[in-house]
């Protein structure tokens, strides 16, 4: 049987928890499909928010560098879903047309190369090895 959602009317207290907490950390009326999909085990949902909230929280990298790495990983892995949702977080947090521009060049270049070398089993120079 495919998962449905669980929305915050059906959900179980423990889920409304961190419903809660996704919506009050993100400033949101509602959390998005993918939290609700994710309520069907909520184990795996408390634990992907918890390190969600760990990984994107301020650090060495901004906002944005964090959002537009995310953008491109979920471009590599052809994740519609994930691209679409960290698309509009890189908005959000100040990605601007042409970066977007310049980091799909990067993504498509390091697809092209990474493939190039993994066909030719390139070994790895001496002095990239350290």
């Amino acid at each position: 049987m495919k998962p449905q959602p669980i929305n915050y009317e059906d959900a179980s207290a423990e889920v409304k928890a961190v419903f809660d907490d996704i919506k009050t950390s993100r400033n949101v009326p509602d959390v998005n499909n993918f939290w609700k999909y994710l309520a069907n085990d909520p184990v795996t949902l408390k634990r992907t928010w918890s390190s969600l909230k760990e990984v994107m929280a301020p650090g060495a990298l901004d906002p944005v560098v964090k959002e537009m790495i995310y953008l491109a990983v979920s471009v590599s892995n052809g994740c519609g879903y994930c691209i679409a949702s960290h698309h509009a977080g890189a908005e959000k947090a100040g990605m601007t047309p042409e970066m977007f521009g310049e980091l799909m060049g990067v993504v498509g270049m390091a697809n092209e190369t990474n493939r190039l070398v993994n066909g030719y089993r390139v070994p790895i120079d001496p002095a990239f090895d350290k």
